[in-house]
């Protein structure tokens, strides 16, 4: 497995060692030991979650602000531009964020630990998204913050005709937000 560094120390992106010969291909999406020997991160997974997504739909920015979740992505079909934001208050880059693309052809995964607000859009017309949390689903403590907030400046690749839950439509401005001390 090979480890890139993003604008985060903490952020990763990983890309899975890929076998292909003419059936096909293989890799492993996940092995505990791989993980923990390339990153130095200890983690145990609790659930895995399938999300699917049409073109256009944006979803975040999600958190928890109690049970935080360190998360890790992989696209199974289609394509996103996944999003990852610091909102540690006491972090050196608290509201900074970095973007990366990650599709079903890649293959890449990212790994985004707790403490950050995650988002992304959808960027081929049917995504399907795997992620593994460290902590279970705790709707009491959910967050969301704005994926427009101007504080933010976030790139998207288009914000013309996006599809937002009305959670999301909904959602706080970081300097309005439950934030992590």
């Amino acid at each position: 497995m090979k480890v890139f560094s993003t604008d985060f120390p903490d952020v990763l992106i990983l890309e899975p060692e890929v076998f292909k010969d003419e059936r096909g291909f293989f890799l492993e999406m996940f092995n505990k030991k791989t993980f923990q020997e390339c990153t130095g991160q200890k983690v145990s997974f609790v659930q895995d979650n399938l999300s699917q997504s049409h073109k256009g739909v944006l979803r975040g920015l999600h958190y928890q602000i109690k049970q935080p979740q360190g998360k890790l992505i992989q696209v199974l079909r289609g394509a996103v531009f996944d999003v990852a934001v610091d909102i540690r208050k006491q972090s050196p880059s608290f509201g900074k964020w970095v973007g990366v693309e990650l599709s079903a052809e890649n293959k890449r995964q990212v790994w985004i630990p707790p403490g950050f607000a995650h988002g992304f859009l959808a960027l081929s017309d049917t995504v399907d998204i795997c992620y593994k949390v460290t902590k279970y689903r705790a709707p009491q403590w959910e967050r969301t913050i704005r994926w427009d907030d101007p504080q933010l400046g976030i790139k998207w690749p288009t914000t013309e005709s996006l599809t937002l839950s009305p959670k999301d439509a909904m959602a706080s401005l970081l300097q309005d937000a439950d934030l992590y001390r």
